[in-house]
C-alpha cells in the first residue's frame, strides 16, 4: 500500500530492539521469535538471524483474560527499556501491543519519550490524537504517528468503502454496524469486551469520516 512515508521506504527499516512478554519469544533472536508461540501468520518471506534479542517487556494490562490462557509470561524482571533503546540507537519505536493495553501503552510511551525516540502507535490507545502526549513529543522534536491501523483488506476498510459507495449512489444510510471475526490472537483478545472501548471509538470515527 503506502511503502513510502516522509521519504522513508519500507526497505529502510532496520530492526534494532524488540520487547515481548511471551515465554516462547523472550530471549530468542527476533528472526526466530516471529515464528514462535501463537503466531499463525503465513510465512511469505525468509527471515534469517537478525542479531536482535527479544527482551522481557512490561506486562501491566497487556495480557488479557483470554490471551493469558494461551500465552505464558516469561519469567524475570522487566528489561531496562530506556537503556536498551539508547544503547541500540533506536530511532523509531513501533507499538503493536494488544488492544486494550491502556496502561502498558502509556508506560511504554513514557519510556520512548525518555529515550528520545519517535513513535508509531499501531493500536487504539489514544496517544497521537491527545494534546497532552502530542505536546510532549513536540517539545522534544520527536514525531508521533497514530493512532491505530487498518488491515490491508479488513472489515473497517470494507465498511468505509461501502459507506462511501452508498453516498455516491444516492442511498441514505440510517443505520450501520460492523462485526469482526478472525482466527488469530488479536481476535481472541477482543473477545474480552472490556478491552474494546478505544477500539470501538477508533473504528467508528474511521467509518463516520466517510459520511457527509
Amino acid at each position: 500500500m503506502h511503502v513510502n512515508l516522509g521519504g522513508y521506504h519500507i526497505n529502510d527499516i532496520e530492526f534494532s530492539a524488540a520487547f515481548d512478554i511471551d515465554k516462547e519469544k523472550v530471549g530468542f533472536d527476533l528472526g526466530d521469535a516471529i515464528w514462535r508461540g501463537q503466531n499463525n501468520t503465513i510465512a511469505f518471506a525468509k527471515v534469517g538471524k537478525l542479531g536482535v534479542p527479544v527482551h522481557r517487556g512490561m506486562t501491566h494490562d497487556g495480557l488479557g483474560k483470554y490471551l493469558s490462557e494461551v500465552i505464558e509470561k516469561a519469567p524475570g524482571p522487566t528489561a531496562d527499556i530506556v537503556k536498551i533503546l539508547k544503547d541500540t540507537k533506536t530511532d523509531v519505536v513501533v507499538n503493536y501491543l494488544p488492544v486494550g493495553s491502556e496502561m502498558a501503552t502509556k508506560w511504554y510511551t513514557e519510556q520512548i519519550l525518555e529515550a528520545g525516540c519517535a513513535m508509531v502507535n499501531c493500536m487504539p490507545v489514544f496517544i497521537g490524537r491527545e494534546q497532552y502526549w502530542r505536546e510532549r513529543f513536540e517539545e522534544r522534536g520527536l514525531p508521533i504517528i497514530g493512532d491505530d491501523i487498518k488491515s490491508q483488506v479488513g472489515s473497517t476498510i470494507i465498511h468505509r468503502v461501502l459507506t462511501r459507495l452508498f453516498q455516491e449512489r444516492g442511498v441514505e444510510l440510517e443505520h450501520t454496524y460492523q462485526l469482526n471475526f478472525g482466527g488469530n490472537t488479536d481476535f481472541l483478545n477482543m473477545l474480552e469486551r472490556e478491552r474494546l472501548v478505544s477500539k470501538k471509538i477508533s473504528k467508528t470515527n474511521s467509518v463516520l469520516s466517510q459520511m457527509q
